[in-house]
């Protein structure tokens, strides 16, 4: 595997967990103003 092969891995690798954690953090900000939780299970 040459290293431009072994370097658009890396970036596709970084690109989906930075995509996952951004939807996460929208999710997370739009929760706490709205007042619900954050997975949408009753804890308490």
């Amino acid at each position: 595997m040459s290293d431009m092969m072994k370097r658009l891995m890396i970036i596709a690798v970084l690109a989906v967990v930075a995509f996952v954690l951004g939807r996460l953090s929208v999710r997370a900000v739009t929760n706490l103003l709205l007042g619900g939780t954050l997975f949408g299970g009753n804890f308490l």
